[in-house]
């Protein structure tokens, strides 16, 4: 019974948790839309870091040795590929049609561990997948005549999101996470030094009217600098939150939860710009919820008569010892031999 309570308030405390942190995701999301014309995205990247990673390293302490790095690498690469999709479309597009484009992540991850790592998917993950799929094309709408392919870029970040996930499960369970944080954000200071360099060396970026991504570092003000702080903070809670979170003895709750982005993302929309999504891009996000729960809580197939042959065939023979019993030696009482 002790148990049973403990669990629950665990999951209550994953759950408020993950309900703070993906409110501070959303906020973030408005501020760097926000800030789009005042900084650079690798401006933005290089100074967030730059406070992130001091804090980072001291909580990761005695931690950073984990080995595998180059699957780290690969994590890190495919984690800041997709936070370059998911800010390039960030101006463009309405807050709530990123972050629904992005909430396909899980039919991705779905996909992937049955590929990759030959989990068994069910006849539940396909309907999820059909069904977020079927969100999707709501909210893109490619036949429509106001179509913006830049809304596929979000679509590219979920997948490159769910390519790390399946790393992560794969090669990176048992690492820290504040080490794998602080891998992330030396990952993302590093790309936007780069870019930064590369764009101020050659000018390229000045063939392109998107100074968000392709313009050097402009001068700041002192709203500018508090927006990075704020970012910072939201960064290592973000982080922190995450990995918190879904520590929950429940997991698949913690997940359901995590959809609420798509609400905050929708209120932070119209608190910051105000947009108001439309009734089939309401319609989308709710599919695409539907989809996720479905996902989520699909459970693992039983494995076949066959599998379970396969199974017992592949298993080592182990000799059994046999017991053999002794008699005991019978003790002669009688009176001649006392």
């Amino acid at each position: 019974m002790w148990k049973s309570g403990a669990a629950c308030s665990a999951t209550r405390v994953g759950v408020a948790t993950i309900i703070t942190t993906v409110f501070g995701m959303a906020l973030a999301d408005a501020l760097i839309k926000q800030s789009s014309t005042a900084m650079t995205l690798w401006q933005i990247y290089v100074l967030r870091s730059a406070l992130v990673l001091p804090i980072l390293l001291v909580m990761a302490r005695g931690r950073m040795n984990t080995g595998r790095y180059g699957w780290i690498a690969l994590r890190s690469l495919a984690l800041v590929l997709m936070y370059l999709g998911i800010y390039a479309a960030i101006p463009w597009l309405e807050l709530s049609v990123v972050a629904a484009a992005l909430y396909t992540s899980p039919l991705f991850i779905a996909g992937l561990s049955a590929i990759v790592l030959r989990e068994p998917i069910t006849s539940r993950h396909w309907l999820g997948i059909l069904i977020g799929f079927a969100g999707v094309l709501l909210i893109v709408r490619p036949a429509a005549s106001g179509f913006k392919p830049l809304a596929l870029v979000p679509v590219g970040a979920a997948f490159l999101y769910a390519v790390a996930a399946v790393i992560t499960r794969a090669k990176c369970s048992d690492m820290p996470t504040r080490a794998l944080a602080v891998w992330l954000n030396l990952s993302l200071l590093v790309t936007g030094l780069a870019a930064s360099l590369y764009l101020s060396r050659t000018g390229v970026g000045a063939g392109f009217d998107y100074p968000f991504l392709f313009g050097a570092w402009r001068p700041m003000s002192g709203r500018d600098g508090w927006v990075i702080v704020v970012l910072a903070c939201l960064m290592i809670g973000i982080s922190l939150g995450l990995a918190r979170a879904y520590q929950s003895p429940r997991p698949q709750v913690i997940a359901t939860f995590d959809y609420s982005f798509l609400i905050f993302a929708t209120f932070w929309g119209f608190v910051f710009f105000g947009d108001i999504p439309d009734r089939l891009t309401l319609l989308g996000m709710g599919l695409i919820m539907l989809a996720g729960v479905i996902v989520l809580t699909a459970g693992t197939p039983e494995p076949t008569r066959l599998e379970k042959a396969k199974v017992a065939r592949d298993q080592p023979l182990v000799p059994c010892r046999v017991k053999t019993r002794t008699r005991p030696q019978r003790t002669d009482t009688s009176p001649s031999n006392r």
